[in-house]
């Protein structure tokens, strides 16, 4: 018995040893997660090897989608609205991904839409293809699989959703426990003709010409389903027949459609007795695309067709010319826009200190405005830059940079101490520099003028936005014309009031007014420093805003010790240059990085924020839909928002015809958002839409008032 207690011990410890180990590989298993589970969707993560994981071997991996009832997600032509499923797999080396095996899709109608997706339960495989530089570890002979996983799952409303999985393949022995899964997805994607078929270009239609299907198929309706988007008309009737064996469709062309295929893939379905059979043909295309609808420039309230950038509208020159009225036009009533009214300030002084000198007033007027025409060309100019690049940015686009907006705080916080005579520029800059900026008093016009396109560059004037809109669908130079002729807008009422003999006799006399003027001047640039620290904590939150006061407080005492005498200037100077060097140095943690989205700020009691494909979820259930194209650092924007959109009697009329209300909140750089404004032929905010179902949308003057808001729901 002794014996046998001395030899059960350390046998006991071998077993609790190695049960540990299991327990802590059983725990390590486990932390893999291969499954999502929201609301809508159970998303899951599958394999299916039957051979094991060899060179040569069949491996196939899939994400399967178990929807909620009614809730669907979308095949690789989502139809009228909606967002494909996309998978991006890390896997290791000499390990290859294909493409999704998509299986037959379904037509789902929503209202006068249509769409093409899954509902129930839908498994998305993928064939991995193992090389022979695939090796896998020796003690622990796995195939490691992540994926990253993005859907959106669509009701009424959409919900954009994704997903983290991993999954451990065994490299030896079978994984065929999820085969069914993968048998029922394998007969379920469509199988190729062998003989080609034809598409041909009839007016507005497809005349579609199909060869080679089963001989049990004719004389059955098919269904139709073409793997490029935006092409034809999802939701309208076409129809369909039989000669022969040959089946014909005849399928109405979008009017604002994506592009001019030659060559389309074709996914054609059908319902024998309980079995859906699908087959997948490439059709060639013959004959003349034809031209798409341009939009009119100086109709605020019609819709725009989104062209190709670069592409040249069928009827250019007379678009280009409402375009270059309208840009003209948008530039003078830019200078009426609030964003504005800080830089109206600088030029009011610049007026005053030359109203005797009027040879100085003209060259003032020509530098400010060249000043102005450059920054518009130069700023179009990176923006079709940027877009070429694949970049989706809009009007305004560099103050969506927290950055930026730091950046541009500080500049009108120094400008403001300036006009308030805490300092004078002539103090930090050598005696002959300053000697020449005062005989070329031009360079402060010039300056001026870039400075003021900085500012305006987020607000939209009337006839500006599709000016912008088409201007970043034409070839380059026709492009830069808009913004230069925008440029000339603005600065034209500078230009020639610099240039009137008679407002040069009404102009009060220089003399000791001025410096209190000059003082009064400066709280407009303190209040522009007040917005642009608020724009900073909408897109950074309260620490990013508190880390700029705090920066912009120690510019301010940077600037006031250099203006000391004696010793004491430079103990304190040199002090307050480390403490601002030391928050500059720090800024990036709380200002230039964004804060996370924990909450959507478009979100209140009456606004839902929008979301790619919302706006028809909601026009298929019958209620009409008011959109507010907003953002923080754009001033029109939240001055239509605190007046017109505040309005009881606008609320009411909204309450009274049941318009649901989207806020598209653009601050921060948001490519759906850009997209969606470039469908409405715009590029900047603020946009204002309404939609109703069977009409075109109605988009809104960007200065929003009451009367317009009223007479647009009053033909609900």
């Amino acid at each position: 018995m002794i014996l046998l207690k001395h030899l059960t011990r350390p046998l006991a410890a071998l077993l609790f040893t190695a049960s540990c180990a299991l327990s802590t590989g059983a725990i390590a298993q486990n932390s893999f997660k291969n499954a999502v589970t929201t609301e809508q969707v159970q998303a899951e993560l599958m394999a299916h090897a039957p051979d094991g994981v060899d060179p040569g071997k069949a491996v196939w991996v899939g994400l399967q989608l178990h929807h909620q009832p009614d809730w669907h997600t979308y095949w690789k032509n989502s139809g009228d609205s909606g967002l494909a499923t996309s998978l991006s797999w890390t896997l290791p080396d000499g390990v290859l991904a294909g493409d999704i095996a998509w299986p037959l899709p379904v037509k789902i109608p929503i209202g006068n839409l249509a769409n093409y997706g899954y509902d129930n339960t839908v498994l998305l495989p993928v064939p991995l293809t193992i090389t022979p530089d695939f090796k896998p570890s020796v003690l622990n002979p796995e195939l490691e699989v992540k994926l990253r996983a993005s859907w959106l799952v669509c009701k009424l409303e959409c919900v954009p959703q994704d997903g983290d999985f991993v999954l451990r393949i065994p490299v030896k022995g079978s994984t065929a426990m999820q085969g069914a899964a993968f048998e029922a997805a394998f007969k379920a994607q469509p199988q190729p003709l062998s003989q080609a078929s034809s598409i041909a270009i009839e007016d507005r239609t497809l005349r579609v010409s199909v060869i080679g299907l089963p001989a049990s198929l004719q004389g059955q309706t098919l269904e139709f389903f073409p793997e490029t988007p935006e092409i034809i008309e999802t939701a309208a009737k076409w129809t369909q027949s039989w000669q022969g064996a040959v089946w014909t469709a005849v399928v109405p062309i979008a009017q604002h459609r994506s592009g001019d295929p030659q060559v389309m893939p074709l996914v054609l379905a059908a319902q024998l007795g309980s079995e859906r059979l699908g087959f997948v043909t490439q059709a060639k295309v013959t004959g003349t695309w034809p031209a798409m609808v341009a939009p009119s420039a100086a109709n605020a309230t019609t819709p725009a067709t989104q062209w190709a950038p670069g592409s040249t509208p069928a009827n250019l020159p007379s678009s280009l010319w409402l375009a270059l009225l309208g840009a003209l036009l948008g530039g003078m009533i830019l200078n009426l826009m609030p964003c504005v009214f800080p830089v109206l300030a600088i030029k009011v002084v610049g007026f005053a200190r030359h109203g005797n000198n009027p040879r100085r007033q003209r060259v003032g007027g020509l530098a400010y405005s060249a000043g102005v025409v450059l920054s518009f060309v130069a700023l179009g100019a990176l923006m079709l830059v940027l877009r070429g690049a694949g970049a989706q940015l809009g009007w305004g686009f560099q103050l969506q940079s927290p950055a930026v907006v730091a950046a541009l705080a500080a500049l009108f916080t120094v400008i403001g101490l300036n006009l308030a005579g805490v300092f004078e520029f002539g103090q930090f800059v050598p005696s002959n520099v300053a000697l020449l900026e005062a005989k070329n008093p031009s360079v402060d016009a010039f300056l001026s003028g870039i400075l003021a396109v900085v500012i305006a560059s987020p607000c939209t004037a009337p006839f500006m936005g599709a000016s912008l809109g088409l201007a970043l669908a034409l070839p380059p130079l026709q492009a830069l014309a808009i913004f230069a002729t925008l440029g000339l807008g603005m600065a034209l009422p500078y230009l020639a009031a610099s240039w009137s003999p008679a407002l040069a006799r009404k102009l009060p006399r220089p003399g000791a007014w001025m410096a209190t003027f000059r003082h009064a001047m400066a709280f407009p640039m303190f209040a522009t420093v007040v917005w642009l620290v608020w724009v900073l904590g909408q897109q950074s939150g309260i620490d990013g805003a508190a880390t700029l006061l705090t920066l912009l407080l120690s510019l301010a005492l940077v600037i006031w010790t250099l203006g000391l005498r004696g010793r004491t200037r430079w103990v304190m100077s040199t002090l307050a240059i480390a403490v601002f060097a030391l928050l500059t140095a720090s800024i990036g943690q709380n200002v230039i990085r964004p804060q996370e989205n924990t909450s959507n700020p478009a979100s209140t009691a009456l606004w839902q924020p929008w979301a790619p494909g919302k706006v028809d979820q909601v026009l298929a259930s019958g209620a009409p839909v008011f959109v507010d194209f907003t953002a923080a650092w754009c001033v029109t924007c939240q001055y239509n928002k605190k007046t017109t959109l505040a309005n009881a009697e606008v609320l009411a009329d909204f309450a009274a015809r049941k318009v649901t209300l989207l806020r598209a909140d653009w601050t921060r750089q948001d490519p759906a958002i850009t997209a969606a404004l470039a469908q409405l032929g715009r590029n900047g905010v603020p946009v204002y839409v309404l939609y109703q179902t069977g009409r075109a949308p109605v988009v809104l003057s960007e200065i929003l008032s009451v009367a317009e808001v009223r007479t647009a729901l009053a033909t609900l």
